[in-house]
């Protein structure tokens, strides 16, 4: 293409835009960096600290910390005082970076990014190939990082506000009800959901061993392997009859054969039992989703690096994709059988659909 027909002051902007992106890409990598070293959490203690300050309070090499804070710096992470050569980490930008325990983190994410980096030949190879990637053979950072990120969603509402919003469960819940979780991953709702329920049973299932080994860890950590257990089964193997909750956290999008799996999970509950299905927001379509999305662009990435490759790595391959949306999603709760349907809740980055046989 010729540069005679360019809008040179298009190209300039559109350059600058792609500019941001690939500093966003390298930015992400030094937040993995602040988490682990501890350097973020260290900021949030503090007032305005030098590099030097900083290296001793963690115990980590000044020159390298020098050139990190100068680079947080640059992308507005942290302030920078000249006159003292000082870094300040605002409290606003602490409660998204500095702890898993704020309502508002976000650090989670960061490892689950470099994980995708990763696995970026392994990705190209499949869209080559057709062929899909299993999640047990994606980074281990990825579930690290899944665990972290939707635990803060988790906590935030999943006893507050979506179980409420759900028909009788909370009821039978404080009564004692059997709760199944399918894609438990390291467990992280089922743990929310014993804590807050001693009364009930919770079982969670996963394919991949070593994310049960690590739930069983959390859950012995927590106190409550009386009530949970994990186990190594997938979302059409499992032998439970008769329960009266079968959950899909962040999960069911990621099968390839979600009508398999809900028809499964049919078999499985009580007469008066509730599917949960709790799935990313989106709209119905791709212009509502890029319109009312905020982290669609993220959603998409996931999706294509790990929901849509792990769902084409397993039987029928239906690939729903992160960002399926509610029709989609009700669709296939209908071909397995469920007659009654509802979009019972929703915050910023999820919706909760409820659905009964």
């Amino acid at each position: 293409m010729s540069t005679a027909t360019l809008d040179l002051e298009k190209v300039g902007a559109f350059a600058q835009q792609v500019g941001a992106l690939l500093a966003g890409g390298a930015t992400t990598a030094m937040m993995v960096v602040g988490d682990r070293t501890g350097l973020y959490a260290a900021l949030a203690a503090s007032g305005p600290v030098t590099s030097a300050q900083l290296a001793g309070a963690t115990g980590t090499a000044e020159r390298y910390v020098r050139e990190w804070l100068a680079q947080q710096a640059a992308v507005g992470i942290l302030s920078y005082d000249p006159a003292d050569q000082t870094f300040t980490l605002p409290p606003e930008h602490a409660a998204v970076l500095a702890s898993d325990d704020s309502p508002a983190s976000m650090i989670g994410a960061a490892p689950q990014i470099s994980g995708l980096h990763r696995r970026t030949d392994q990705l190209v190879e499949a869209f080559r190939s057709g062929e899909g990637i299993a999640w047990g053979d994606q980074d281990p950072t990825t579930f690290e990082g899944a665990e972290r990120f939707f635990r803060v969603g988790y906590r935030n509402s999943l006893v507050a506000e979506w179980i409420p919003a759900l028909d009788g469960v909370h009821e039978k819940l404080q009564a004692g009800a059997r709760v199944l979780d399918i894609g438990t991953g390291h467990g992280a709702p089922l743990l929310l959901l014993a804590e807050a329920y001693p009364n009930s049973q919770f079982v969670g299932y996963d394919v991949h061993p070593a994310s049960v080994d690590t739930a069983r860890q959390r859950a012995a950590e927590a106190g409550v392997s009386d009530r949970v257990r994990f186990e190594v089964n997938f979302c059409q193997g499992y032998p439970d009859r008769d329960v009266d909750v079968v959950m899909f956290f962040d999960a069911f999008h990621d099968l390839g054969d979600p009508v398999g799996a809900a028809t499964h999970a049919r078999r499985s509950l009580a007469a008066d039992g509730t599917l949960v299905l709790v799935e990313p927001r989106a709209g119905d379509d791709l212009a509502s989703t890029l319109a009312t999305v905020p982290v669609a662009a993220l959603g998409y990435a996931a999706s294509t690096f790990l929901c849509t490759a792990n769902s084409l790595s397993q039987p029928v391959g239906r690939a729903l994709g992160a960002l399926a949306g509610e029709a989609a999603l009700r669709e296939v709760l209908s071909e397995a059988g469920y007659r009654t349907i509802r979009r019972a809740a929703e915050n910023d980055f999820n919706m909760v659909l409820e659905a009964r046989p």
